[in-house]
């Protein structure tokens, strides 16, 4: 007598997740874990979904957001469940709410929130332990914990200038090896974004030395702050050096061309490429635009932020500091700094300035960019976001695109959204990267579907160590899409960028179905992983 079945997924095209060609068959799950894959004699199931040729592969494994809060306020993710993925991999660029004391927490949430919004304030951040328990089958993705060298940073010599030495450099490294004995899969620092870039390369070695011991890896925003801190070393050659002395596994975030080198794939790659034979273990992510978001206080110095919010408020309001910090965005960040718009702003006052040019806002308020800048962060308590405007060029970003996709034609490559799902106009990527990638610019450029599928799936499933993820067969945690591969696209714009995806049917989280006919379910069913 058959076995009663779960879920019967029917006649579907699996693509498993290894690279290998699709092919028919049936599927079904019982509990988390695929029970079975192939040409089935008409199993019994309690819900049976006749898939009639469409795609059936993993859930996709979003290698680089910014949802830490973004999942406690609102559970249900549509941004990403709706676009196929099943997990996400937290803690990015050094920036994440663990482990932290009750006081840095809330601090470190001000700083963080014109990326990530506020999260609930009562929450235990004071381990990773905790910090994971607040994701554990209350939300609609797994979640990858990464230990975020920031939060590190601030626990052991707080939001000061000041060298990671002696005892707590010790205590520093016991933070990173309790994160990691608690579930962590490695350690994430961002050197654009502070305190990660007070830090000299030798202590990003030792802390990394740590990381190397418990067989994790190291996920790095390359530096923008601090160059004297380097060794001498540009940003892609520092990243390359603490690897090699650390031993560490590498993974370099976000690593593609811009509108200010488009088709230079070549020149890019070959540095990383002679570290690689020379022994490095290298891994890195892309996402398919030609331009990013952050939160505008990532654009101040060093001197400016240390202190944490407190004093970058103090030194806003005092005129002195700020004609200061105008000089130094002036000349830093020249034209750059107007090309650029409003995503997300914290208060019902200044909602209005969400989607509209820095530089037609210091118009409207009669003044510079810098200076609307610094006028915003200050009303806003810090709490906004910005995105960069894409180039007025088309070939431009469409060779952009065609780099994106050039790299991914790598097995060392994978696909990491940058999502930062917050306002009325937030970048896209966070509701059309992965579908961006296997719709327009899989048929642009003639792509094969089952390389960018691995990418997607087996490829960070195996960097992060997610055992029994990435891959479809049998006893396999049930993390799975199904796609209309003839119809899958994105569909958010920087006109209109929350608008979900075409073509993903159904999309199942541990064997749950957290999207079915293309609505969310309201299921809960993402774990704490691995």
């Amino acid at each position: 007598m058959n076995s009663v079945f779960d879920l019967l997924l029917k006649g579907g095209q699996i693509i498993d997740g290894t690279g290998a060609p699709a092919y028919r068959a049936d599927l079904t799950v019982n509990g988390q874990k695929i029970a079975a894959v192939g040409i089935l004699d008409t199993p019994d199931a309690r819900t049976t979904l006749e898939i009639g040729g469409l795609v059936v592969s993993p859930g996709f494994i979003d290698t680089h957001v910014h949802t830490d809060a973004a999942l406690l306020n609102d559970p249900q993710h549509e941004s990403a469940i709706q676009m196929g993925v099943t997990t996400e991999v937290l803690g990015q660029d050094g920036l994440s709410y663990a482990p932290l004391n009750s006081d840095d927490y809330r601090m470190y949430s001000q700083y963080m929130s014109g990326l990530c919004g506020t999260p609930p304030q009562h929450l235990d951040m004071s381990t990773i332990s905790a910090f994971r328990s607040h994701y554990h089958r209350t939300c609609s993705v797994n979640t990858v914990a990464l230990v975020p060298h920031c939060a590190v940073r601030l626990s052991t010599v707080g939001f000061r200038d000041v060298p990671l030495t002696g005892n707590s450099l010790q205590a520093a490294k016991v933070l990173i090896r309790e994160g990691m004995e608690q579930g962590a899969v490695g350690m994430s620092t961002g050197l654009g974004f502070f305190p990660a870039a007070y830090a000299t390369t030798e202590e990003l070695v030792e802390l990394t030395r740590v990381v190397a011991e418990m067989d994790g890896v190291f996920v790095i925003q390359y530096r923008f702050f601090n160059f004297d801190r380097a060794e001498g070393l540009g940003p892609v050659a520092e990243a390359l050096e603490i690897a090699r002395r650390s031993r560490v596994k590498l993974h370099i975030a976000h690593y593609r061309t811009t509108p200010d080198n488009p088709g230079e794939t070549g020149p890019m790659m070959d540095e990383l490429d002679r570290a690689v034979a020379d022994g490095i273990d290298l891994t890195l992510d892309a996402y398919p635009y030609p331009c990013g978001s952050t939160m505008p206080v990532c654009r101040f110095p060093g001197w400016f932020v240390e202190g944490g919010p407190t004093a970058i408020m103090r030194r806003l309001a005092d005129p002195a500091d700020r004609r200061r910090v105008i000089a130094f965005l002036e000349e830093t960040w020249g034209d750059a700094l107007g090309h650029t718009s409003w995503t997300y702003i914290g208060s019902e006052g200044n909602r209005n300035l969400e989607g509209m040019s820095w530089t037609d806002v210091a118009t409207d308020r009669g003044t510079s960019v810098a200076e609307m800048m610094c006028e915003v962060l200050l009303e806003e308590n810090l709490e906004c976001g910005l995105t960069g405007l894409p180039p007025e060029s088309v070939s431009v970003w469409r060779q952009v695109e065609s780099d994106v996709m050039q790299l991914l034609e790598r097995e060392d490559y994978m696909v990491g959204s940058d999502s930062i799902p917050l306002g009325s106009s937030p970048h896209p990527r966070a509701f059309g990267a992965f579908p961006r990638i296997l719709g327009r610019l899989r048929r642009r450029h003639g792509a094969p579907l089952e390389q960018l599928v691995q990418r997607m799936t087996a490829n960070p499933a195996r960097r992060f160590g997610l055992t029994g993820r990435g891959e479809i067969k049998p006893g396999n945690f049930a993390d799975l899409v199904v796609f209309d591969a003839d119809r899958i696209d994105d569909l958010a714009t920087f006109e209109d960028p929350r608008v979900p995806p075409a073509g993903i049917r159904h999309v199942m989280v541990n064997g749950q179905l957290a999207v079915m006919d293309g609505n969310c379910t309201g299921i809960l069913a993402g774990e704490a992983i691995p």
